[in-house]
């Protein structure tokens, strides 16, 4: 009888270990989202990509030097670039691999970049604007800008425009921008960009960098319909990566907490560079120029996402405030 019991037991075990681990592994699939599956090949082709060296951006310039392009990690850090970019270089085979310096909170830095790359380089196919901050404590950059809205979308708005010429000579040439659905119930601060007048909130001022983010894809592709060079913005999912060192730093009971649940319902880098790597490479998207995407397809937007008047609006005003004409 004692035998009969035990052995019930241990097939409920069984049974419930199986479920269990069959759970898991379809959750963690869902979490996963959607994988690029192109196989287009990149050789003779140039792509720069900002904030590769770490997170998704590393995972993304690991994916480009596999499909044999030259790759340009754009990095504040040129010593963990470099090591970065060692680690790309000898994983891939591809040697043509190279690393720039890129202070996003710095114009004079982007203006720099662009400079150098304009003067060394022939061509440019596709430019990733993935580097981010996120949920910092409120600073200014050395430009005077709050620091989420001057690296998220002043940075690269001016980076791009910078580039576009060569972007329009190298064409079809892609530029891919990483938003976030946090850009839902975002709002653009026109009277107080940097919140001096109002109290400032971290995720507020994150909201507004990242519908900065997708409305200037949206008003470049307008801007560019017809050229050749096409415009997409993404969410890449929630990931585990560093941009959550800040909010681990003002949170860390609720960070050292949440740490391990975190790891099973976040998307690992390589799980969240796979949409800014459909964006990239996959062929027939270029009518689908200024849409969003999430989990390698098309998403809609909130709809303060899809109001072209204010990306009209957003381009005037950040062309103003980085001096361009």
């Amino acid at each position: 009888m004692w035998k009969e019991l035990k052995k019930n037991q241990l097939v409920k075990y069984g049974a419930v270990t199986t479920v269990s681990t069959i759970s898991y592994v379809l959750l963690r699939k869902w979490i996963a989202g959607g994988i690029c599956r192109s196989r287009t090949k990149l050789h003779g082709r140039t792509v720069v990509i900002t904030g590769a060296n770490t997170g998704i951006g590393k995972e993304t310039a690991w994916d480009m030097a596999m499909r044999g392009a030259r790759v340009i990690m754009a990095c504040r850090d040129l010593t963990r670039g470099e090591a970065a970019a060692t680690e790309i270089r000898s994983s891939t085979g591809n040697t043509n691999v190279v690393v720039q310096q890129l202070n996003l909170a710095s114009l004079g830095s982007v203006r720099q970049f662009a400079r150098e790359f304009i003067a060394t380089e022939t061509r440019l196919d596709i430019l990733i604007n993935n580097a981010g901050i996120m949920l910092c404590p409120k600073s200014f950059t050395v430009d005077g800008f709050e620091s989420q809205f001057a690296v998220n979308h002043l940075g690269h708005f001016l980076l791009t425009n910078l580039l576009l010429d060569m972007l329009k000579a190298s064409t079809p040439s892609r530029v891919v921008i990483v938003s976030s659905i946090a850009h839902q119930g975002g709002k653009i601060h026109y009277d107080d960009l940097n919140f001096d007048k109002k109290g400032y909130n971290s995720v507020i001022a994150y909201k507004q960098s990242k519908l900065a983010n997708l409305l200037f894809s949206r008003e470049l592709a307008r801007r560019t319909k017809g050229t050749g060079v096409t415009s997409y913005s993404l969410h890449p999912g929630v990931i585990r990566t560093e941009l959550w060192r800040h909010s681990q730093s003002k949170y860390p009971t609720l960070s050292s907490m949440l740490s391990a649940p975190a790891w099973l319902l976040m998307k690992t880098p390589r799980e969240g560079a796979q949409t800014t790597i459909y964006c990239a490479v996959t062929e027939g998207l270029e009518d689908k120029s200024g849409y969003y995407f999430s989990d390698c397809q098309v998403k809609e937007p909130a709809l303060e996402g899809r109001d072209d008047l204010a990306a009209l609006r957003l381009w005037g005003v950040s062309a103003g405030l980085v001096g361009l004409n």
